[in-house]
């Protein structure tokens, strides 16, 4: 029989330094490197604080001036322009209209990771209605020509602020870290096609590759100086769908002579809704919701045609691919159904207007807890439920490269609003809300504190 080691005995030697260390003393040493690194982090932490609240007055500014000037997706010129100016400030060296209007910002800083940071530039077709000084007023042309109300309803503007915060403490912090920076700012998220065109356009490979890429998202419904985090699944697959239903034309006296599209594509609404309930695995989360019906153009006219669209929301891959074959197959049936000649099935389109799933990659959310902890304490780190929101940051890791994401959560309201609306029960208005107002100097501050942080724990010098 084998003798079993002595543990107290047993030394193990290490071929660099040619010195023995006693294996007893491992778990010692470990407590004191892992007090070390945390004196560091919080010693980064601290310089991140002094030179936040330094640019806190002019990021404030910022934001206020993009606040009061958005852009549509695809649309975003002035805006991007405006990030690359305040990015090649900072010492990144930029390049511009990178799949549309996306904006590349490098700095390399000696050998060591890759990291990408990226925050997204456009905003919404919403009438504002919020009240504050710096509000969008502005009406633009959309895709279509039609003059529509803009607004930042989902907190671009703030993401910005805290970029370029992000950009100019890690310009100032350079003797702290080593290794390449790349920051992006996205064009079309709210359409989740601008990361597509963005890696169309050669992003991995006209630029440094990314090690690992992180991001923040503000949360509307947990107060500022606190963020919220989730491993795995965070955000949902997004496929939007346009179903066209094809009919025969009519008087609306005489509907025996047709075959009627609306009330065929009725029918097909109230089907749909039988996918999550009876076909989709109890657990597994998924939506359908068809958000546009549009048929028809007088009360005793029936049309040849009714045009719908819809959004699938999902998470697993396998139940995105259900929703849609569901969806082709009750369609098609129903109009079989109806008496539909073959040259007149509906037509079910699945648009550029999708992206995958966001799924935080585990291994990184553990060092980025860590960073985060050291800016706003356990306390204010809270784990937050998956969303079924879409967030096309999730296609930056779904590419041959698999590069592991994280997006973290940023409070964006006081306090003590918080407490108020949980206590009556009162929803705070939401992302897309024409309503949707965060504070702005100490969401920002956090915001450009925990960013910067979570990077140069990355990038930090060994």
């Amino acid at each position: 029989m084998n003798r079993l080691p002595d543990f107290h005995d047993k030394k193990i030697e290490d071929k660099n330094m040619k010195t023995c260390i006693p294996f007893f003393c491992l778990p010692s040493f470990c407590r004191l490197l892992a007090s070390v690194l945390c004196f560091i982090s919080s010693a980064i932490a601290a310089d991140v604080a002094t030179i936040t609240n330094e640019e806190l007055p002019s990021l404030v500014a910022l934001y206020q001036e993009l606040h009061a000037h958005p852009e549509l997706s695809l649309h975003e010129e002035q805006t991007a322009a405006r990030i690359a100016k305040e990015l090649r400030a900072a010492g990144l060296e930029v390049t511009e209209k990178v799949g549309g209007h996306g904006v590349v910002g490098v700095l390399k800083n000696g050998d060591g990771p890759v990291i990408l940071v990226r925050t997204d530039l456009d905003a919404l077709p919403i009438r504002e209605q919020t009240g504050v000084p710096y509000a969008s007023n502005r009406i633009v042309k959309d895709d279509l020509g039609r003059d529509v109300p803009v607004m930042h309803a989902c907190g671009h503007d703030i993401h910005m602020a805290c970029f370029v915060g992000t950009a100019r403490a890690l310009g100032r912090l350079r003797e702290t870290w080593s290794g390449t920076l790349v920051m992006i700012g996205q064009p079309a998220e709210e359409r989740v096609i601008g990361a597509r065109l963005m890696l169309r356009a050669g992003l991995y490979g006209r630029f440094p590759r990314p090690d690992k890429a992180v991001a923040l998202h503000c949360q509307p419904d947990l107060a500022h100086g606190r963020i919220g985090l989730r491993e795995g699944y965070a955000n949902a697959n997004v496929d939007t769908l346009e179903i066209l239903v094809r009919g025969v034309g009519a008087h609306g006296s005489q509907p025996h002579t047709g075959k009627d599209p609306i009330l065929l594509a009725s029918q097909i609404v109230v089907a749909l809704q039988s996918i999550v309930s009876r076909e989709v695995k109890p657990g597994d989360p998924a939506v359908v919701t068809v958000g546009s019906f549009h048929g028809g153009t007088k009360a005793n006219i029936i049309p040849d045609e009714v045009r719908m669209q819809l959004t699938l929301r999902s998470y697993k891959t396998e139940t995105r691919e259900q929703l849609i074959t569901s969806i082709k197959r009750i369609t098609r049936s129903l109009a079989e159904a109806a008496g539909m000649p073959a040259d007149k099935m509906p037509e079910v389109i699945v648009t550029e207007e999708s992206t995958a799933s966001l799924y935080n990659t585990p291994a990184l959310v553990g060092e980025v807890r860590r960073s985060l902890e050291s800016v706003v304490g356990a306390a204010n780190l809270v784990t937050v439920d998956p969303t079924m929101g879409g967030e096309d940051f999730a296609e930056f890791g779904i590419t041959k490269e698999k590069v592991p994401l994280c997006m973290f959560r940023l409070g964006t309201q006081a306090p003590e609003d918080i407490a108020k609306a949980t206590a009556e029960r009162t929803p705070r208005p939401s992302l897309h809300s024409p309503f949707f107002k965060p504070v702005p100097e100490p969401t920002i501050r956090t915001g450009v504190q925990a960013m910067s942080t979570v990077v140069l724990d990355l990038m930090r010098k060994q």
